[in-house]
């Protein structure tokens, strides 16, 4: 088994993972504040999940939307001037379904046809047109853009530009790379779609990762495969599609800085699927039946399925009965004015839902059946068979696996809604050079599809030459591959799927791409006449990328000339008596590039009895000329023009250019529309509050006039007609101005009113404090002896015109009425931290350093001068003494340790 490329660790389901995770990513080096994203994008749901390594957060967390839900709806609706996404487009589902799109996903590269029998299967009343590409669009007629049509590119662009935003606000900090999850049955054109979508939304993609590769990621990264390895199948069926996936957990030893280590790896063995199979189809059986329980009820021929807005009441709470029906036998449906104000009420057993989908248990038991027999792996053998999904919750589906598989329980060691978003998180930090991981698991995931390819031109017969298999299926993401043919005219390529039998949803062709290879005629003319050792051949280069996608990346002439030319004879050596055909120079046409043959390289000796280049010269000088056999390798660079057409092909520049402008100018009203909604709640939100302070408060009475409050509530109950009336289509600046005209009166009154309580509460806060200030001087004087008097004055100076300013001011208010206070609050508390801070510059003033003088050594020397000698020694009473706060012991004994060794000596 090959080895696998490791990736990093990330978020467990369980919270002892989440420690240890944390831990790991807390030791990896990273820049400041660096997040990456993961997105998975589902057909009904959206998830984000967030890197961002911040102290005392889980490093990977899954992003909650507006509504505080940890996934939103992928929903686009259109309203007369506003475009919603998310959750609050769902509130619009029932009354609008026409303009609410869904299923955007499952939509990509899919031609028209196709989309309208998905979309009719499914009660969904989209304006569904054709585009220029053939491919499906939608058209918005009386919506916010009437008449205006969206590409599914556009329409997917709003939903990953939303998830992009909630990664954004989640983790605070400006997130634009992502990596986001596809179900394995994408082919070619939705891969491409998706990649452009995200970039129509300004995502910059690391790559796409399969969903299983994700969930994957998520089960062995806390995991320990040292001591044996395991095949673990990830069963996931959402809510329009279904597969089984067979990964292989194993482990190898690697050197990492001299210690042998185990590292983790997985690698994809197969997967299948079926892309029509999922919830959706589940609750379409319940649609149906509640639907003909409704029509007898009701009678007279009526036929609720001929009603967009019916039909969208009912499948919104099917949706609900069926989630109760996992966990309960039976369950109620409850539809308010279901049509013709008639409301409708029933029940369901969980019998009778099993009963009308008997055919579908079976068809869920066909991707694992196919899994084992293309594995050639026994059921035995399976050590796991993780449910993900939000449809695996159906305990009949559990029951069917349980009994195929012989297996007494199923695994639900992950979290079927989160398990795929949180390991594409895993990936994504990986592949980010702002953040990387300690933990390794490697991983090798392979293509979904087998490809071939194709060539046509003139003097080309189809052949096996001309058809060869280039990916096998499960061929190894990412790889590189190239082919080459012999032929001396332009010609054509095609990269189609392997079988017909398994091509991607919607696929009327199994070509999916087409180009035109030029400039091999040209190469033939210009190099056919010389010295051709082989047969002109053209190399085509392609990639399989790692999110899949495969290209044909460049084409170049192959030609290769022998010709014989005159050289300089050389001096014989060793090198050229045993291999005298190796020599080999390179030269380069104006416009071609040279190649040397890398079996011309000369042998090296050694190092021994080797020939300087001046030798060589003189040698050749002597020896005269020669003739050489030389072979030179020319690569002419091929141009290649796509020529890919149908659904599947990319969004041309031109309408990618229109598209960006589009979305971009959309999402500038969502501002303005969110900016002006903000605004308008805060009118609102401070008329009423207004209304109720001056209704209860009788404080209001102490600082204004009842002409000044008659006059504020008439201004008050005028703004509000107009807010209720006119201003229901108010923009944001008219908002805005009203709420400012609306403080310019009330912001005084009731900044008059603050003062009542808080201009108090700030004098006795200055009173008491110059109370304490006695205090603190007189201790100043009487244990700070030291500090300066001039400075201890200039404190009670200040102190005594804060008293005396009080004072004034306080007599002043008594007078002021509802005029404009005599002094505030704040002007208080200014005076007294300024007060505070001149005590507390006082207070730091240092006790001085007592002033120590060394004594003067007294030296013995040898004199017949007894004054001589008593001039050398002074008396006890001539010593410096040093100022101490002790009792007369301490000076006494500071005394004895000061004295001169020399003086201690003579009194001995």
């Amino acid at each position: 088994m090959k080895r696998a490329v490791p990736i990093g660790s990330g978020s467990c389901s369980s919270f002892a993972a989440l420690l240890l995770l944390l831990l790991l990513l807390s030791l990896a080096p990273a820049p400041a504040r660096s997040a990456v994203s993961s997105v998975d994008l589902g057909s009904e749901w959206v998830k984000v999940a967030v890197v961002n390594i911040r102290p005392g957060q889980s490093p990977i967390t899954v992003a909650i939307n507006e509504m505080s839900k940890r996934k939103s709806p992928a929903l686009v609706a259109f309203q007369p001037g506003a475009r919603l996404l998310g959750e609050e487009a769902a509130g619009l589902v029932a009354r609008y379904p026409d303009k609410v799109f869904s299923q955007v996903r499952d939509l990509l590269g899919k031609p028209l046809d196709h989309a309208r029998r998905v979309l009719g299967s499914m009660y969904l009343p989209f304006g569904a047109v054709e585009d220029s590409r053939g491919a499906v669009s939608f058209r918005i007629d009386g919506g916010g853009e009437a008449g205006t049509d969206y590409s599914v590119e556009e329409l997917l662009a709003m939903i990953l530009g939303y998830a992009a935003r909630l990664a954004e606000f989640h983790s605070k900090v400006p997130v634009k790379d992502a990596v986001i999850s596809v179900p394995p049955y994408f082919g070619q054109a939705e891969r491409k779609g998706l990649l452009q979508a995200a970039q129509l939304a300004g995502i910059n993609v690391l790559s796409l990762v399969h969903e299983h590769s994700g969930a994957a990621l998520q089960y062995g990264i806390d995991k320990d495969f040292s001591n044996g390895s395991r095949n673990v199948i990830f069963y996931d069926m959402g809510s329009s599609s279904t597969y089984a996936a067979l990964v292989y957990f194993s482990a190898y030893n690697t050197k990492e800085f001299g210690k042998t280590v185990s590292v983790n790896q997985f690698q994809v063995k197969d997967v299948r699927w079926n892309p029509e199979l999922g919830g959706q189809n589940m609750e379409l059986r319940l649609v149906e039946y509640f639907a003909d329980e409704f029509n007898k009820q009701v009678g007279n021929g009526v036929d609720v399925r001929k009603y967009p807005k019916a039909m969208a009441k009912l499948k919104k709470q099917v949706k609900r009965t069926k989630e109760i029906l996992s966990a309960n036998t039976a369950a109620p449906i409850s539809v308010e004015s279901l049509y013709d104000d008639r409301d409708f009420r029933s029940t369901i057993t969980r019998e009778k839902f099993e009963e009308l989908c008997a055919d579908l248990w079976e068809k869920a038991l066909v991707p694992v059946r196919e899994v084992l027999e293309n594995s050639g792996v026994k059921a035995d053998e399976i050590y796991a068979v993780e449910l993900i999904g939000g449809a695996t919750r159906v305990p009949k589906l559990q029951a069917t696996l349980q009994e195929f598989l012989g297996r007494k329980e199923l695994d639900k060691h992950l979290d079927a809604d989160e398990a795929v978003v949180l390991g594409a998180a895993l990936y994504a930090a990986n592949l980010s050079d702002g953040i990387k991981l300690n933990r390794k698991l490697g991983m090798i995931d392979g293509s979904p599809y087998g490809y071939v390819v194709e060539l046509e031109g003139p003097d080309l017969v189809k052949d096996n030459n001309t058809r060869q298999l280039l990916v096998p299926r499960m061929k190894k993401l990412p790889s590189k591959m190239y082919r080459s043919i012999a032929h001396n005219k332009d010609f054509e390529v095609s990269l189609a799927y392997e079988s017909k039998d398994l091509l991607p949803p919607g696929a009327i062709s199994p070509v999916f791409a087409q180009y035109a290879v030029s400039g091999l005629a040209d190469a033939f003319e210009k190099y056919s006449g010389r010295n051709l050792s082989s047969p002109i051949k053209a190399n085509l280069h392609f990639s399989l990328s790692r999110s899949g996608v495969l290209s044909l990346d460049r084409a170049e002439a192959v030609v290769e000339i022998s010709e014989w030319v005159e050289v300089p004879k050389k001096k014989p050596t060793l090198e050229n008596s045993t291999n005298a055909s190796q020599n080999a120079s390179v030269e380069s046409g104006s416009n071609d590039t040279a190649e040397e043959s890398m079996e011309n390289t000369p042998l090296d000796d050694g190092g021994n009895n080797k020939t300087t280049s001046s030798e060589v010269e003189q040698g050749s000088a002597d020896l005269g000329m020669e003739k050489k056999l030389k072979k030179r390798t020319y690569r002419v660079p091929l141009k290649i023009s796509d020529k890919t057409l149908g659904p599947g092909i990319s969004l041309p520049e031109e309408s990618f250019l229109e598209a960006k402008n589009k979305l971009e100018l959309l999402d500038k009203k969502d501002a303005e529309r969110r900016r002006t909604a903000e605004l308008k709640n805060n009118l609102e939100g401070y008329i009423y509050a207004t209304k109720e302070k001056i209704e209860t408060s009788e404080e209001l009475e102490k600082v204004s006039t009842d002409d000044e409050r008659q006059s504020f509530i008439a201004k008050l109950d005028e703004v509000q007609d107009w807010l209720y009336m006119d201003g229901e289509d108010g923009t944001a600046t008219e908002f805005q101005e009203r709420l400012n005209s609306l403080k310019a009166i009330g912001d005084p009154i009731f900044f008059r009113l603050k003062e009542v309580t808080e201009r108090p509460a700030a004098v006795g806060h200055a009173r008491s404090y110059l109370d304490q200030l006695q205090k603190i001087v007189q201790d100043w004087e009487t244990k700070k002896s030291w500090l300066p008097r001039e400075r201890i004055d200039e404190v009670l100076k200040e102190a005594n015109s804060l008293k005396i300013w009080l004072d004034e001011k306080e007599t002043e208010q008594k007078t002021a009425g509802f005029l404009k206070p005599a002094f505030t609050s704040e002007e208080v508390y200014t005076k007294v931290f300024k007060l505070q801070d001149k005590v507390a510059t006082v207070n730091r003033i240092p006790k001085p350093k007592p002033k120590i003088e060394k004594p003067t050594e007294n030296k013995l020397e040898s004199t017949d001068s007894s004054d001589a000698a008593s001039e050398e020694a002074p008396s006890a009473d001539d010593q410096p003494t040093q100022a101490t706060d002790g009792t007369a012991e301490e000076e006494a004994e500071q005394e004895s340790v000061g004295e001169p060794e020399s003086k201690l000596h003579d009194e001995l």
